[in-house]
């Protein structure tokens, strides 16, 4: 299984509204040190940020992060996802996420239009402050779009987004998030999401669903991740030579399993903001933070497992990775305490997403 790992700006983000004295449980709870968020470039693994969004949630009774005037209380989209189990088809189960979440937040609302072959999801977000109202579209749209692939048991491929803001630090993450067609720093700032059909059937029942509920919103969305991009196939195929005596192929290697041209899979891969390298990279920078968190390897193991032909590489490339050397980091998480899940004016713009049929 792929170990993922969450930019330690979600976190920030995520904590945002907290209030100070209830912070060193949080992260106590999602087994993040509170030294970590001082480093701009930190990562944590996935689970603990899901970890993460559960403990906010209980201690803010609000599964959105304090981002509405209205809280949206702790079992709201558990409830959201029974209402739309019985719908027949996605465009009826998309129709009636919105409306909930019309009910249950003040300061956005989607509204659902159908044209041609397409859905068109326009988010009105009236939150004022810049920083809040960015992470709860991003919160948003990643509700909504996990939601209907958890209702139709896949990924739903989105074919187009574009965010109003400029391109921040964490544009990679997004692609991962929502998909590889994306477009910032839009004018007017709008946003178009795109995805499948609108009549495919529901594949949830009663049964299965109890489970993942338990631990929802982010049981739902991080199950969904985006798997069918190049950089995706890139990394599942680089995946298999962790810890492997064959090493690292090159990109022509991999342009000859792909069955195209090395110019093409490079412009591929370009095309969706990376490279061969940082595909590489960013796979060795999560597997290292899965060791260092999760195993009992030394770091001189882990540099092994890893490809790099001295310890001392290894060091260089994760301070460049995450801002902290391998040792300094699991000093961090062993300082931290249990390990995640422990604590069950102007008018602002216009958001535009779409649904493709």
């Amino acid at each position: 299984m792929d170990k993922d790992t969450v930019s330690i700006y979600f976190v920030r983000a995520a904590l945002a509204h907290l209030a100070p004295d209830a912070l060193p449980a949080v992260l106590r709870a999602a087994g993040i040190p509170a030294e970590m968020l001082a480093h701009r470039q930190a990562r944590v693994p996935a689970r603990a940020f899901a970890a993460l969004w559960l403990a906010v949630a209980q201690q803010l009774d609000d599964e959105f992060f304090g981002l509405d005037a209205r809280r949206m209380k702790v079992g709201s989209f558990a409830l959201m996802c029974h209402a739309v189990l019985h719908c027949g088809t996605l465009g009826r189960a998309l129709r009636r996420c919105l409306r909930s979440f019309s009910v249950f937040l003040d300061d956005l609302h989607g509204e659902l239009a159908v044209d041609g072959d397409r859905a068109v999801i326009t988010l009105h977000n009236h939150i004022a402050d810049p920083a809040d109202r960015r992470f709860a579209e991003e919160t948003y749209l990643v509700m909504v779009h996990g939601l209907m692939c958890w209702l139709v048991g896949r990924r739903i491929q989105l074919a187009h987004i574009a965010f109003g803001h400029a391109q921040p630090e964490e544009a990679r993450e997004y692609r991962v998030m929502y998909g590889e067609e994306l477009a910032l720093g839009a004018q007017p700032p709008t946003k178009q999401l795109a995805a499948a059909r609108r009549d495919a059937p529901k594949k949830q029942t009663e049964a299965p669903q109890k489970i993942i509920l338990r631990t929802a919103p982010p049981s739902v969305f991080l199950k969904y991740k985006s798997t069918d991009s190049w950089t995706a196939r890139v990394r599942r195929r680089l995946r298999r030579c962790l810890g492997s005596q064959a090493g690292w192929p090159t990109l022509d290697d991999l342009a000859v399993e792909f069955h195209v041209a090395p110019s093409t899979l490079r412009r591929r891969l370009e095309a969706e903001g990376g490279t061969y390298q940082s595909a590489k990279d960013d796979l060795r920078r999560d597997a290292a933070i899965h060791h260092l968190c999760h195993s009992r390897l030394s770091i001189a193991e882990i540099s092994t497992l890893l490809g790099f032909q001295e310890p001392s590489a290894f060091h260089r490339a994760f301070k460049k990775w995450t801002g902290s050397q391998p040792g300094e980091y699991r000093a961090l998480r062993s300082d931290g305490a249990s390990a995640p899940g422990a604590v069950s004016a102007r008018r602002p713009p216009t958001v535009q997403a779409v649904l493709s049929g």
